[in-house]
């Protein structure tokens, strides 16, 4: 057909048919997504709830483009009629019917009441009492106000579906939790760990309370996504106050182990400290028998018995008396510590005190040494050996003992025994000569 009209071309009958089925099958497509909006629990949800901020914001909205898009929908399904009415009225569509049918299919020919659509105009006046669109136009419109509806209603669906759930979850673990808090003397005002199932306890009260009045508060829609419903639901604050019912619950374990061993551990460290106690009382005697025994030579002094831990100790056993395992947990760590430290202490303070008797064991074990290898060797009557030898002997037996003085005469034996021997021994310190043999004193 060489027609034309105001849309351009008049459609012939074979594209007036294709047309029609086309706009039938969308017909059908929209209808069906329309009623599965209709039906889909989370815009009952929203269409039941008490909404409060951005959620309720934008539900007014949605709720103003699910109302605009049915009436669009009728007037999609009213122009969708006409044509077919005027399509049936003759097997061969005259030319006037082509042209109405082509007016219709392809022109600005369906009109929509403005009172959903209309905007201001944009002089600030009134503006129009309707919108006309082809129909391709206004199938643009309705997927448009159809894919932000379905976001806003798959986003409240999603968050709802997602969190309130468990945020019960963990409530019910709160509850058991502070049922297994009390006991061991976890409660607010005694304990941070109390302090912290309070907290968490309201938290999780206004947290729930916000997610099911403005659920869209607690949604994070995914970057580039237009798809709707693209996001997750934001799950910051709760994960926060697990992880802290956690850490509250690995305290309340903490303290239950206490109550369990608390016996075997206060014993563990009464014994721990009553060895330190033992130790400390052993370098004061070794101290006084050092001062005795060694002369012009410096003893550290040793300390007191650990008296702080031993009332911290007693203060522990009144804790397990009276079931304060709450006290008990971090005191008994804390004393497990120092006491281990107060035994090291001991230990280097009695190794500290002895050690000028352990030096001069060491010089009586050289001098005997050195006297067994001149025997051996068939010069123990040498009488320059034997004054050296003895007047070392003197020093080192006798008390008090000059430590330094009797070194030297353990060194001039030394000496003189392997010059003696025919070897050339280097004492320490003494720059002299060193034994060839590769024999050593104990040889």
């Amino acid at each position: 057909m060489g027609d034309t009209g105001p849309t351009g071309p008049v459609m012939d009958r074979d594209e007036v048919d294709r047309a029609l089925a086309r706009l039938g099958a969308e017909h059908e497509a929209i209808e069906t997504s329309l009623l599965a909006l209709q039906d889909h629990a989370g815009r009952r949800l929203l269409e039941g709830a008490e909404l409060t901020g951005t959620t309720a914001e934008r539900w007014a909205a949605a709720e103003a483009s699910i109302a605009l898009l049915w009436t669009c929908f009728d007037a999609y399904t009213g122009a969708l009629r006409t044509a077919r009415e005027i399509r049936a009225r003759r097997r061969w569509s005259s030319r006037e019917d082509l042209a109405e049918l082509t007016e219709l299919l392809r022109g600005e020919a369906v009109t929509v009441a403005a009172a959903a659509t209309a905007a201001p105009a944009p002089d600030g006046g009134p503006g129009r009492l309707s919108e006309r669109y082809s129909l391709a136009t206004l199938v643009e419109r309705m997927n448009q106000l159809y894919a932000a509806s379905l976001d806003m209603v798959v986003a409240a669906d999603a968050v709802w579906s997602a969190l309130p759930a468990r945020i019960d979850l963990l409530a019910a673990e709160l509850r058991r939790t502070r049922e297994l808090a009390h006991p061991v003397g976890v409660r607010p005002g005694e304990h941070p760990a109390g302090d912290d199932l309070e907290r968490i306890t309201r938290t999780l009260t206004r947290l729930r309370e916000r997610v099911v009045s403005d659920p869209l508060a607690f949604w994070q829609p995914a970057e580039g996504s237009s798809a709707p419903g693209g996001g997750r639901p934001d799950t910051t604050v709760y994960d926060r106050e697990a992880r802290a019912l956690e850490d509250v619950r690995r305290e309340i374990d903490a303290v239950l182990a206490v109550r369990q061993d608390a016996e075997q551990r206060i014993v563990r460290l009464r014994d721990v400290l009553s060895r330190a106690d033992r130790t400390l009382a052993e370098a004061r005697t070794a101290r006084g028998e050092v001062l005795a025994k060694i002369a012009a030579t410096e003893v550290p002094v040793v300390s007191g018995p650990p008296t702080l831990l031993q009332e911290q100790l007693a203060a522990a056993a009144e804790y397990r008396r009276h079931a304060q395992w709450h006290r008990l947990s971090p005191l008994l760590e804390s004393l497990e510590e120092k006491a281990e430290d107060e035994l090291l202490r001991a230990r280097e303070s009695l190794t500290a005190v002895t050690a000028p008797l352990a030096v001069r064991a060491e010089l009586r074990g050289r001098l005997d040494a050195y006297k067994a290898k001149v025997a051996r060797l068939g010069y123990a009557e040498d009488p320059e050996l034997a004054e050296k030898y003895e007047k070392a002997r003197r020093m080192l037996w006798s008390a008090p003992c000059d430590l330094r003085v009797a070194e030297q005469a353990v060194l001039r034996y030394q000496h003189a025994a392997a010059e003696l021997l025919g070897s050339v021994p280097r004492v320490p310190g003494q720059g002299g000569p060193v034994d060839r043999t590769g024999r050593g004193p104990g040889a």
